[in-house]
């Protein structure tokens, strides 16, 4: 397969077999190429050049229609059902033809007979919002089968998952293609998903095939340098021991807001990050750690409590985070920590374009002194842009994460808060970001780190706290954290 879109070449004559009653990972960073693959064989895209075969027979897929109709079907990372229906009214609506009068008596049974035959039980009367993600993703793997799919792409299906939730759902795959009954296909970047679940692996990196092989037989360092080839990957400076008497830079009481329904509110009871830890907050996407994040950065007013940074009342204004050297760092960086059309050098001296060299105000901005700012910044933490005059929305996701990181980390820093910093960035650049927490933690910096990923609060935190519905629910130093537990907690089960 070859796929351009203009002078871009995204996919660069890539070939896989995947072998029928298999269980084959597709590995990748962020921009390998592995989406564009999956959608040429679905029919989203009509590939440049390339073809492909179903069994010994070569086919055209020029719809997902067509997909559809040889086998093949798609789970995608972000849900497809409707929330407000029952599993079984999802099911049912999702064929390709639909009775105008639905015969429901004749349809349960129809979907009795068909789960008996499922290797998990799932509530098909209750509204699929009231489903936990670990069901909701069983639904979307059991619509497929009922639409008669053999041959399952699995998009990063564990990314809305617990650990728990994960290792059941990957699981059962598992079974069902060991049983011979699907053939699947994991898109995925978990080096720990692909070795505990998958058969074989293929490899792409930057649009190429970089190598295939059975998982018993490949270790990680081999899958780590097909992934990302010879470029070197930044080391996590070793944790400098954690000073339990060190100050409290952030302190949160009684915090109450609204979330975005306006139907839950976030309480937050008490909070507390002292200066050289990492504070990592764990959850599920969806229980509030958006909200939170939003009213400690101002954008979300609160309806109770206090939030105090270094002793002071702290009210998110720019005055106060210049005054107490506080820093955000919000998830997609692009969209919320950025001026899209702006230039990079422009982005990058947000914080300091009003300010001489003494810190004192400036009363005009000088641009050579701006540029020349950014020059120093793009060097050190290796920003690749073709120019500090481009847009900063031209740049690639792990570099508008490192533009925003040098921004953020430059000059005194007592406290930062950090939202998903790795989401959607490839290895190298993953590695790179989480060096730079690591270090300013280590420099004394007071850290407080949401993320969807556990793999990363494992690797930072010296403490971590777990949020559920909006409460931070449990707590556990990283000395003795277990990932089940944490796991649970995350899902309501406590």
């Amino acid at each position: 397969m070859t796929m351009r879109f203009g002078a871009f070449t995204a996919l660069d004559n890539v070939s896989i077999k995947v072998r029928a009653g298999s269980f084959h990972a597709l590995l990748g960073e962020n921009g390998a190429g592995k989406s564009t693959l999956v959608k040429c064989m679905m029919g989203f895209y009509q590939p440049t050049h390339g073809q492909m075969m179903v069994g010994e027979r070569e086919v055209a897929i020029e719809s997902p229609r067509d997909a559809s109709a040889l086998g093949l079907g798609m789970v995608y990372q972000h849900f497809t059902l409707v929330p407000s229906l029952t599993g079984a009214e999802n099911l049912v609506i999702s064929r390709q033809q639909v009775p105008a009068m639905i015969d429901w008596s004749a349809e349960r049974r129809a979907l009795a007979a068909f789960m008996e035959k499922m290797p998990f039980r799932l509530p098909l009367d209750v509204p699929v919002r009231a489903l936990a993600a670990g069901e909701k993703q069983k639904l979307e793997i059991v619509k497929q089968l009922y639409l008669g799919r053999r041959f399952l792409v699995l998009d990063e299906p564990t990314s809305v998952l617990t650990p728990g939730e994960a290792q059941e759902v990957l699981g059962l795959v598992r079974e069902m293609t060991a049983g011979g009954a699907l053939t699947v296909l994991m898109i995925s970047h978990k080096f720990h998903e692909v070795t505990a679940f998958a058969d074989n692996v293929t490899v792409l990196r930057k649009g190429r095939f970089a190598g295939t092989g059975r998982v018993a037989e490949l270790d990680r360092q081999k899958l780590a340098a097909m992934m990302v080839g010879e470029q070197s990957i930044a080391a996590l400076d070793s944790r400098v021991a954690f000073d339990g008497a060190s100050p409290v830079v952030l302190k949160v009481r009684g915090l109450k807001a609204p979330d975005r329904t306006g139907l839950k509110t976030i309480d937050i009871e008490r909070l507390e990050v002292k200066s050289g830890e990492i504070v990592g907050v764990a959850g599920i996407s969806g229980n509030g750690q958006k909200e939170f994040l939003e009213v400690l950065g101002g954008q979300r007013a609160r309806a109770a409590g206090e939030v105090l940074v270094k002793g002071a009342a702290w009210h998110a204004t720019r005055a106060e985070a210049r005054a107490l050297n506080v820093r955000f760092i919000p998830e997609e960086p692009l969209r919320n920590a950025c001026a899209p059309e702006m230039t990079v050098a422009e982005n990058m001296a947000f914080r300091t374009f009003d300010v001489d060299e003494n810190g004192r105000p400036a009363s005009w901005i000088r641009s050579a002194a701006m540029n020349a700012f950014a020059a120093r910044l793009v060097e050190q933490f290796k920003v690749k842009a073709a120019s500090l005059a481009s847009p900063i929305a031209s740049l690639s996701g792990g570099n508008v994460q490192r533009a925003v990181l040098a921004r953020e980390l430059t000059g005194d820093v007592d406290l930062l808060i950090v939202s998903n910093p790795c989401f959607g960035l490839d290895f190298s650049a993953v590695a790179e970001i989480r060096a730079r927490i690591m270090k300013a933690r280590n420099a004394g910096t007071a850290v407080l780190l949401l993320s969807e990923d556990l793999d990363e609060l494992l690797e930072l935190s010296d403490r971590i706290l777990v949020m559920s519905e909006g409460a931070l629910v449990y707590e556990t130093p990283i000395a003795s954290a277990d990932v089940q537990t944490i796991g649970a907690h995350m899902a309501g089960h406590h």
